[in-house]
């Protein structure tokens, strides 16, 4: 999987159009000649910088970008009435600066869903993509969703928890076996099968709908 995505990136010393390359496991953006890498939108930690590049603009928490905000969008698709509807997934991230013990002092996502001419928003109260996510697929219309990794049968978090982006686990390899867990425990019996880790954005041909109440999530 390879996609690029417009993005928008603001601190205090304005704002820069640039785009955020997604290589299925890590994202790529570069800002003013410097290019910053990570896994999670999170978790950009400065990769290069072009011969001249100034990164003192820049402000880092434990290496990874913050004091900044944030905006792109993806593309994927909804199923609407039956018919599969190409939709845009707005993503407004905004991260606090660093705090003097570790950590930053505030990460406030934001998701809207643009499908069909009508606009969906999530609350942007969590801070996660799984409850952002969870939150736009129930103001969908009955019937219809989000067809990407997050909505799928076979895809779960670890019961250790997660990160903001990118911390799918998908077990397309074992569907019997994830089907049949419910629990942590049950979970922790099948965690070595696997398949590979996944973003929730993405969509594999194997992608079954996620009906309430499957494995460990719900």
């Amino acid at each position: 999987m390879q996609a690029t995505y417009p993005a928008r990136y603001r601190d205090a010393h304005g704002e820069i159009a640039t785009t955020i390359r997604n290589h299925g496991k890590t994202l790529r953006m570069a800002l003013c000649g410097v290019e910053f890498e990570g896994t999670d939108f999170d978790s950009l930690e400065l990769a290069c910088a072009g011969e001249g590049a100034d990164t003192s603009r820049f402000t880092f928490s434990a290496g990874s970008l913050c004091a900044c905000t944030l905006e792109l969008e993806l593309p994927l698709t909804v199923v609407a009435a039956g018919r599969e509807v190409a939709a845009t997934l707005e993503v407004r991230l905004r991260l606090g600066g660093p705090k003097t013990n570790g950590g930053i002092e505030s990460e406030d996502l934001g998701l809207g869903l643009t499908a069909g001419g009508t606009r969906l928003q999530s609350r942007g109260e969590t801070g996660w993509f799984e409850d952002e996510l969870a939150d736009l697929q129930r103001q969908v219309p009955e019937g219809d969703f989000l067809k990407i990794c997050f909505g799928c049968a076979w895809s779960d978090y670890s019961p250790a928890g997660h990160g903001l982006y990118g911390g799918l686990a998908c077990f397309r390899g074992n569907k019997a076996g994830y089907a049949a867990a419910s629990t942590k425990e049950d979970m922790l019996r099948i965690w070595r099968t696997v398949t590979e880790w996944v973003q929730e954005t993405y969509l594999c041909p194997e992608f079954e709908r996620r009906k309430p109440g499957t494995g460990y999530r719900g």
